[in-house]
Order: structure tokens, then C-alpha cells, then sequence
């Protein structure tokens, strides 16, 4: 009954709506990338069916019951559409500018991080993946103003001992020159090219691309191999070889962590991705005293006024907790996503 309500609410022409995002011209259309009937579908998967026995939170039988799933739908959206859906990317962008380029290495991590360094708990580091040193990777999306970087990509030393950088900069659209020149590193590139004179180290210093295949992915960028891990350990190729239920018996996602964006059949793991994560790590978020279904539940019952929810709910995503700065800064873009709170809470008429 729940979910035929929300599904009524949630009607693909306010949708049409909020799955925007920005063109290079600063124009607005509906995402090629994100669609309403692939987030429809994941919903049905993780509301109906689950996984691990964990579920999307669509509301209970009160009788504001409803409203609460609905926020609940609306707070995951607020979220990602700062993260990926303005930027029409499923793949993480190469976006942190190192000495003037972008390197290569940013696969690896940004702004100091070390994405396969991003390991589980000791409870639950039996599902994280292992780093294979030969995996070889080249992201599916990326960002298209011109000379934005190309896609992150991932491979061994043996092929690639260093990688240099991305300079935005460089004309490579020039058919006047002899012989003419033409972007050709991915479709749609009109600017920007590859140098790989000699290394250019990211922000932590790597200068390498081997086992950095676990950049962000869908719609809530899930990173790491302790994310991915749990991903085939719930739904992929490992629980059906340990005879677990599997929903994507074929998927090994630490050896495809790509599927997320690259599949065609599965054209719901972009969302779906996202939605375990926020099961898993909002809905059960519970710290010095701020517990997340409680918290969004007196939001509601208290006329969903004010920021304090949408900025604590900010807090968990980008930095890990509900009260920043935490120890990893300030939230970015916490404006941002207010705004699209009360857009997407005005949307389906709750404000």
C-alpha cells in the first residue's frame, strides 16, 4: 500500500523536474544518465525485496506514515544531485587540480585520499575486495566542458610505470594547423589532452595507477573496496558462489566495479548502489544521541521546517558525521543541498 502511494506521488512529471543537470552552456535538461524508471525499479528492489534483510525506508502505517518515506525518497535526492546528477556522471570526474593539471593518477584518490586504502571494519573485513594489481579499467562517464578532463582509468606499472596529467588548457581542435588537429580522447571532447612527459603525483603522491579501480560510482558515488566489497558479498557473484541468494549472480563486483555504470541490462545499479549505501549508512546512522529515523521522523511531525535535518543528513554524506566539521572539514556544498531538499520536498507538495 506504501509504495503504490509513494508511486502515485512520485509521478515521472515531477521527476522530470528534478533530474536535471547542467549543461556546459549553463542550461538545464533531464538527465541522459539518471532516469526515472531505473530509480523506479531500484526502489521496487530495495523497498520489495531487499538486501540482507535491509530495506529502503518508505514510511510505516501511522498516520503521517507516508510522509515520512517520502522525505526519507526526498533526502536521498538532495543528496544526489549535488553528488552526480547535475554533473549527468556516474563515474567519479577527475576534478582535484594539482599544480596546474589534473593527474592521471586521480583514479587513485583525490584530495589525499586512497580509495583502495578504504577498507572495512575488522567485523566486516571479510567482505572487502582484494586489490588486484592487474586490473585494467577505463571509466564509462565523465565531465564535457571544454578540456574537462577524460575519463579516470586504472592499470597496471608494467603498463603504465608513471602517469603525467590532464591539461585543460591545450587546443585540440585546430583543423587549420598542418596536419590539423582533432580531439579524440573521448566523445564529445573539445578541449585538453593528455601529457605524460614526465610524473605528475595527485594530491597524496601516487604517480601510479595500479589498483585504483574503486573511484566513486552512481549516484551516491560508492568508493572503496570495502564498499564494493559489500556489494558482491550481498548481491553479486560472491554470494552465489558462497549459496547466498544473488540478484546479480554474474556481476563480480570487485573485479567489475564498472557494471555500476557501464551496464545496459542493469541500467538500476546506478541508483541501486546508492540506495544500499544510504540503508546501510543513513538509515542505521545512530551517534551521540542523533539517530537518523528518529530525527527525520520528528522533521516531519514538527512542519518540516528549518535546516538542522537536511544539514545533519549533509554532514554524514560528505564528511561522516551529523554535527560538522568533523575531522575531515566542512561539508561541501551544504547550501546546495538544502535547496534541493525543500526543491524536491516542494515537488511532491509536502511544503
Amino acid at each position: 500500500i506504501l509504495f503504490g502511494y509513494h508511486l502515485h506521488l512520485t509521478h515521472i512529471l515531477y521527476f522530470r523536474k528534478i533530474l536535471l543537470y547542467e549543461t556546459p552552456t549553463m542550461e538545464w535538461e533531464p538527465s541522459t544518465v539518471y532516469r526515472f524508471n531505473d530509480m523506479l525499479a531500484a526502489l521496487r528492489v530495495m523497498y520489495t525485496d531487499g538486501i540482507a534483510n535491509k530495506y529502503f525506508y518508505m514510511g510505516d502505517e501511522s498516520p503521517d506514515g507516508h510522509i515520512y518515506g517520502l522525505v526519507n525518497i526526498a533526502a536521498f535526492l538532495a543528496q544526489s544531485l549535488k553528488e552526480t546528477i547535475k554533473y549527468n556522471a556516474c563515474d567519479e570526474n577527475s576534478w582535484d587540480l594539482v599544480d596546474g593539471g589534473y593527474p592521471l593518477s586521480n583514479s587513485c584518490g583525490q584530495l589525499g585520499q586512497s580509495y583502495q586504502d578504504y577498507t572495512c571494519s575488522a567485523s566486516e573485513a571479510h567482505m572487502e575486495c582484494p586489490v588486484k594489481i592487474d586490473m585494467e579499467i577505463t571509466a564509462t562517464t565523465n565531465a564535457k566542458w571544454w578540456g574537462a578532463p577524460a575519463p579516470l582509468f586504472c592499470g597496471p606499472t608494467s603498463k603504465y610505470p608513471f602517469t603525467g596529467y590532464w591539461d585543460h588548457s591545450k587546443d585540440c581542435n585546430n583543423p587549420w594547423v598542418d596536419p590539423p588537429l582533432s580531439c579524440e580522447e573521448y566523445v564529445g571532447q573539445k578541449g585538453g589532452g593528455f601529457n605524460n612527459e614526465s610524473p605528475h603525483p595527485n594530491s597524496s603522491g601516487r604517480t601510479d595507477v595500479e589498483g585504483c579501480c574503486f573511484w566513486g560510482r552512481g549516484v551516491i558515488q560508492t568508493t572503496g573496496i570495502c564498499n564494493f566489497g559489500k556489494l558482491n558479498y550481498y548481491l553479486g557473484a560472491r554470494a552465489a558462489e558462497e549459496g547466498r541468494e544473488s540478484r546479480y549472480p554474474d556481476i563480480n563486483f570487485c573485479e567489475q566495479p564498472d557494471a555500476i555504470c557501464a551496464s545496459q541490462e542493469h541500467k538500476e545499479l546506478k541508483w541501486i548502489a546508492g540506495m544500499f549505501y544510504w540503508v546501510e549508512s543513513l538509515q542505521s546512522y545512530n551517534s551521540d544521541g542523533w539517530n537518523y529515523i528518529d530525527e527525520l521522523k520528528s522533521f516531519v511531525d514538527n512542519g518540516m521546517s528549518g535546516n538542522n535535518f537536511i544539514d545533519a543528513v549533509s554532514g554524514i554524506v560528505n564528511r561522516g558525521c551529523h554535527n560538522p566539521p568533523c575531522a575531515s572539514g566542512s561539508v561541501d556544498g551544504s547550501y546546495e543541498r538544502a535547496s534541493n531538499f525543500l526543491k524536491v520536498l516542494a515537488e511532491l507538495d509536502l511544503v
